[in-house]
């Protein structure tokens, strides 16, 4: 369960918990003798965009699952919010604000656009409050709001499993918003997008940094230098390097396990 923290900390200048709404501090996790995440520092600032980036393997996807409490570690500490999640469960730290897109679209392909929405609002994930929910007239207006922003308005009363790889994308995402999480987790956004798609979906992500905490997983470079964001690079489970997207492209440990292959 969530709990305050109990054992003193032995901060580093890289990060400070009181900054910071994902901090996590010498965490191991292993799957049958192997060692996929071995992080002695890593943390998220408050309303700030991270990217993670690094080979396949390299631990991103678990460093998702770590935070959002669907991996336990093996050892070391996990806080969300200033509170120690590292034993908690993922519906638990759900409740508490991180929300998560995967890289597949998790969305109901027999509800319409427009119901997914709906469905996604807080407070509406239970049976009861579906059968009974009727959204205000505030969360109506979000909701049309964020559908006009990524250009599903048209497709409103559209079933989802009919959209396009992309519309699917954007649909997860807005649904992912108007449950008004504190963390944003999102999963590479710009996979298989066309440029036009790509572009939209960088200008969504940039228009909530500062209002939203995001940390976003992705390989394409090209993607990752439009949020113009920090960037975490791992590595066998480490973190390799840290800064903007030109100073770890200069990095030789980066070019040589990642960018430059």
């Amino acid at each position: 369960m969530i709990a305050e923290p109990a054992t003193p900390l032995s901060l580093e200048d890289t990060y400070n918990i009181e900054h910071c709404i994902v901090f996590i501090q010498d965490v191991i996790v292993e799957f049958d003798g192997f060692r996929a995440l071995d992080i002695t520092q890593f943390g998220i600032k408050y309303n700030e965009l991270r990217v993670v980036v690094g080979p396949n393997g390299a631990g991103k996807t678990t460093l998702c699952d770590v935070i959002s409490g669907k991996t336990k570690v093996k050892s070391g500490h996990v806080f969300f919010d200033k509170l120690e999640t590292t034993h908690a469960k993922d519906t638990e730290i759900s409740s508490r604000g991180v929300g998560r897109k995967f890289q597949t679209p998790t969305i109901f392909d027999s509800l319409t656009v427009y119901e997914n929405m709906e469905l996604a609002l807080p407070g509406r994930r239970g049976l009861w409050t579906n059968l009974i929910g009727t959204e205000t007239p505030e969360q109506r207006t979000r909701i049309m709001d964020l559908l006009k922003r990524v250009n599903l308005l048209d497709d409103l009363h559209r079933p989802a499993k009919f959209l396009s790889h992309g519309q699917r994308q954007w649909l997860e995402i807005s649904m992912l918003i108007v449950a008004d999480p504190k963390l944003l987790l999102v999963d590479e956004p710009a996979a298989g997008l066309t440029d036009e798609e790509t572009a939209l979906t960088a200008e969504l992500l940039l228009e909530l940094k500062g209002r939203h905490t995001i940390m976003v997983i992705e390989h394409d470079m090209e993607f990752v230098r439009r949020l113009n964001s920090r960037v975490t690079v791992l590595d066998n489970g480490k973190v390799l390097a840290e800064g903007s997207l030109d100073e770890v492209q200069k990095n030789e440990a980066v070019i040589e396990a990642y960018l430059g292959r």
